[in-house]
């Protein structure tokens, strides 16, 4: 997979290093001007992982950036709204990105989240391929997918059964046993002084 990511190349030769950060100074769309950024950063010769971290993106993200622009050039790096009339929002092949992401969850080291959320989606889509879904068409495409609820963890290792219960028998419990103490013990250690027990009297 690292072998593929890294032989996307640009195929673009219309505009330079310098012309794509030009081109970034003077965009007032914030996403595309990282894109364009980090694409210059790739023509100057930064390795694409560090470009990506440089302004704020996977390198994934960055690798489909790299497939927009050699399609689409520079316009191709401003997010494409929604509108009556037009092609879907996601290719279907986008949609099964989405899918498997809902089925799998949330990574807390790359999305910052335990749980998704339409507006988790929604970022990660706007992230992903440039378009800027809002929660209510999320929720749309998340019931044409067949989730009816978003409470898909994240998976962790103590779901999986063997590592539970190797986890039971290596921890500690979580109480100490209680030790039985008669009153007069439990007297005694506050300093008080005890009697011996009496005898029961017969009638």
């Amino acid at each position: 997979r690292e072998a593929i990511m890294v032989a996307v190349a640009l195929t673009r030769d219309e505009h330079t290093a310098a012309d794509l950060r030009r081109f970034a100074a003077a965009c007032r769309d914030a996403a595309a001007a990282r894109r364009m950024l980090a694409l210059a950063l790739v023509l100057e010769g930064l390795p694409r992982a560090v470009a990506a971290e440089t302004c704020g993106m996977d390198r994934q993200t960055l690798r489909d950036w790299v497939h927009r622009y050699n399609a689409e050039g520079v316009s191709g790096l401003s997010n494409r709204k929604e509108g009556v009339g037009r092609k879907p929002l996601l290719t279907a092949d986008q949609v099964e990105v989405v899918a498997e992401l809902v089925r799998t969850g949330p990574d807390l080291a790359s999305h910052g989240v335990v749980r998704w959320r339409r507006a988790d989606l929604a970022a990660v889509i706007e992230q992903r391929f440039g378009v800027r879904p809002d929660v209510r068409t999320v929720g749309k495409l998340l019931r044409r997918l067949g989730f009816r609820r978003l409470s898909v963890r994240p998976r962790h290792p103590g779901h999986d059964a063997a590592a539970q219960e190797a986890h039971k028998k290596t921890s500690p419990p979580s109480w100490p046993p209680r030790s039985r103490s008669t009153p007069a013990a439990s007297r005694s250690s506050f300093g008080g002084k005890t009697k011996p027990a009496s005898a029961s009297r017969g009638p």
